[in-house]
């Protein structure tokens, strides 16, 4: 018996668990054949599950018995218990009325406690949580027939039954609740402005959904702090509930984040974003927002469904940066560089460009040319007193053909990667080292007057020229340096070549 019951809590679904239901007292308890009478939402009893005889269960499975009939079956007979056992004697009476049944076929007994093929025994499935009866709601009836003995149970194989019987109610009950739970994750997703789950139904899709789930203040003084959240979530950030009812999302956030957080409504909408776990790291989640009441025009709550997206955004970071990125030396490549520049520089149309202002004339002003504000102020090449501005350094290589030939390819790739090496150590944190071509390298300089541009291509010019060691040999290489300026209105292709061109 005791395989049968754990069986009962392995099944997936309601349907499988049923089966299961009926399989175990055939398998387990010693009976040739069991039924499992399901009670349907109109108060009806469906046969659901059958083991023990094919043609019976190709035969009865979905007919339905009217809910009087089997109430006058469960209220006969003798009570073992909370079993029900109706003697051929007094079962007659139930041949024709409107419940399926099966008899077997088989002697006539010849003892007074040998089964008879027209006994009947039933095993009563009630819901414990329930309310109202005092065995709680009857969800279902198991009948058997035909023991493996030939003969009626005894008290010990009765306990056994009525046992089972408790154990299938509670498996049956919690099928039916994760069933519940995924129809109201479906109804969360398609209906979140007009969600009204009752409470039970709710609490129980919220719980023990797989992703994490939150429910957050909204308005007043606390709008968004954490209200609950159920277990998958303390899980994901490794917090228990107590300490995360202390906190928002927004403090939950990262930094860089929390941009994304607040353009996403409140009212319902969508995010991808990074939380905090507690250990220090962070993890990707999609966020995924609705809004619920508590009650008819009773406050509301901002309803969370976060799941865990970490491997995709991994991926896709990855793909990301090695579409970005050179493979051999790391650095942003040649269409990365264009972006970089493009993204700290006004575009504007050609008649909109002075390239001189006219003698007299203020400098062209140009705070229209980025309303949205995503763009830095307008950029151009250093001219009058303290000038500064956005330096692009060309350096490339000379005679690296020199060094494919004499060391191979191999050696030449080390060498760009010791080159490249070299500039990400000399420029200044956000400054761009990327590499634009074979031999050819461009530095990317904000906030730099002529002369510091000088120096730093000095800088570089002179790492270049150290030795680079190549196994037991070494070899040096030399470079030309180039400096312009980027300039609002140029194109970043233009800037580049004029870049490669001061460097010839």
């Amino acid at each position: 018996m005791r395989a049968a019951v754990q069986n009962l809590h392995l099944a997936r679904s309601l349907a499988d668990t049923l089966q299961t239901v009926a399989d175990g007292v055939v398998t387990g308890l010693g009976y040739e054949l069991a039924c499992v009478n399901l009670v349907r939402p109109d108060g009806d009893l469906v046969v659901a599950a059958f083991a023990g005889d094919a043609g019976a269960e190709a035969l009865i499975t979905g007919r339905v018995g009217s809910r009087a009939s089997w109430e006058r079956r469960l209220h006969m007979g003798e009570a073992w218990g909370e079993l029900v056992f109706i003697p051929h004697t007094e079962g007659r009476v139930l041949d024709d009325d409107d419940v399926p049944q099966w008899h077997t076929d088989g002697p006539a007994p010849r003892f007074e406690d040998e089964w008879h093929p027209s006994d009947r025994l039933f095993a009563p499935l009630y819901n414990r949580t329930a309310s109202g009866a005092p065995q709680g709601e009857l969800i279902g009836v198991i009948s058997v027939d035909w023991p493996l003995t030939r003969r009626r149970p005894r008290p010990d194989e009765r306990r056994d039954l009525e046992e089972y019987a408790f154990q299938a109610a509670t498996a049956i009950s919690n099928a039916r609740l994760r069933a519940n739970m995924q129809r109201a994750l479906v109804r969360l997703d398609r209906e979140q402005q007009s969600l009204r789950a009752s409470e039970e139904s709710f609490r129980q899709a919220f719980e023990y959904a797989p992703s994490g789930m939150a429910i957050a203040e909204m308005g007043g003084d606390d709008h968004g702090r954490l209200l609950r959240t159920n277990d998958a979530l303390c899980r994901m950030l490794g917090r228990p509930a107590s300490t995360l009812r202390r906190f928002t999302l927004t403090d939950l956030v990262h930094p860089e984040d929390i941009g994304v957080l607040l353009r996403t409504s409140a009212e319902g909408g969508h995010a991808e974003v990074r939380l905090g776990r507690r250990d220090g790291t962070f993890v990707w989640v999609s966020l995924r927002n609705s809004v619920v009441a508590d009650a008819a025009d009773g406050p509301r709550f901002l309803l969370s469904h976060i799941e865990d997206i970490e491997e995709r955004k991994r991926r896709e970071l990855a793909l990301a940066h090695r579409a970005s990125h050179d493979a051999l030396t790391g650095l942003p490549n040649s269409a990365e560089l264009h972006a970089r520049i493009a993204a700290r520089i006004c575009a504007l149309p050609e008649s909109d460009v002075v390239t001189e202002a006219p003698e007299g004339a203020d400098a062209p002003h140009l705070d229209h040319a980025d309303p949205a504000g995503t763009h830095p102020s307008h950029v151009a090449a250093p001219v009058g007193a303290n000038p500064r501005g956005l330096a692009v350094i060309f350096c490339a290589l000379r005679d690296f053909k020199a060094v494919n030939t004499r060391f191979g390819h191999d050696g030449g790739d080390g060498v760009l990667v010791e080159v490249a090496r070299r500039l990400g150590r000399t420029v200044r944190d956000g400054d761009t080292v990327a590499r634009y071509g074979g031999d050819e390298f461009v530095v990317l300089a904000a906030d730099l007057s002529p002369a510091d541009a000088q120096t730093t291509a000095v800088r570089l010019q002179n790492q270049i020229h150290l030795p680079i060691r190549l196994g037991e040999q070494a070899t040096r290489t030399r470079a030309s340096i180039g400096i312009t300026w980027a300039q609002c209105g140029t194109d970043p292709g233009d800037i580049l070549r004029a870049a490669r061109r001061s460097a010839s």
